[in-house]
C-alpha cells in the first residue's frame, strides 16, 4: 500500500520535497545567466535524485539489509563509517547524477534559447552564403511596418 509505513511513500515525499528545494535553488541563482543557472540547478537535482544501493549489517547473526537511498546519503554515511565500498559506490553514482543533471540543464538551455539569438545565428549564416549579387540595401535590417 502507498500510505501505511511504505518505502514508496517515503520516496514520494522525498522527491516532492526535493522538487521544492530545486525550485528554491533555481530562484536563488536568479543573478546568474540562464546558461549557468540551468546546468547548475539540474546538477544539484541530479545529486539529489540519483539513487544508490547500500548494505547494512543487521543485529541478527549474519543478516544484511540491502536497500536504496539517495547517493549523496550513501556516500556521506560511507565516509562517516569509513566504509570504502559504500563511499566508492555512492560517489560514483553521485558524480554520474551530477553529470547527467548538468547535461539535462544544458539540453534545456539549448532547446529554449531566446528566439532572437537563433534568428541572429541564422542571419549570420545567410549573410555568409550571399554571393554579393544582391544590393547591400536588401541585406540591412528593415523596420517592421504596421498596416
Amino acid at each position: 500500500m502507498l500510505f501505511a509505513d511504505s518505502m514508496s511513500l517515503l520516496w514520494l515525499v522525498y522527491y516532492g520535497v526535493s522538487i521544492l528545494v530545486l525550485g528554491a535553488v533555481y530562484l536563488a541563482l536568479a543573478f546568474l545567466p540562464r546558461l549557468l543557472r540551468l546546468p547548475l540547478t539540474w546538477a544539484i537535482g541530479g545529486a539529489m535524485w540519483m539513487p544508490a544501493t547500500f548494505a547494512l549489517p543487521l543485529v541478527e547473526e549474519g543478516g544484511v539489509y540491502h536497500g536504496w537511498a539517495p547517493s549523496a546519503m550513501v556516500a556521506a554515511v560511507g565516509f562517516l563509517e569509513k566504509d570504502s565500498a559504500a563511499l566508492g559506490g555512492g560517489l560514483m553514482w553521485l558524480l554520474s547524477g551530477i553529470t547527467l543533471g548538468a547535461l539535462v540543464g544544458i539540453a534545456i538551455w539549448w532547446l529554449h534559447r531566446p528566439r532572437r539569438q537563433r534568428d541572429a545565428e541564422a542571419a549570420s549564416a545567410d549573410n555568409t552564403s550571399h554571393t554579393g549579387a544582391e544590393p547591400a540595401e536588401s541585406r540591412t535590417r528593415r523596420e517592421p511596418v504596421i498596416g
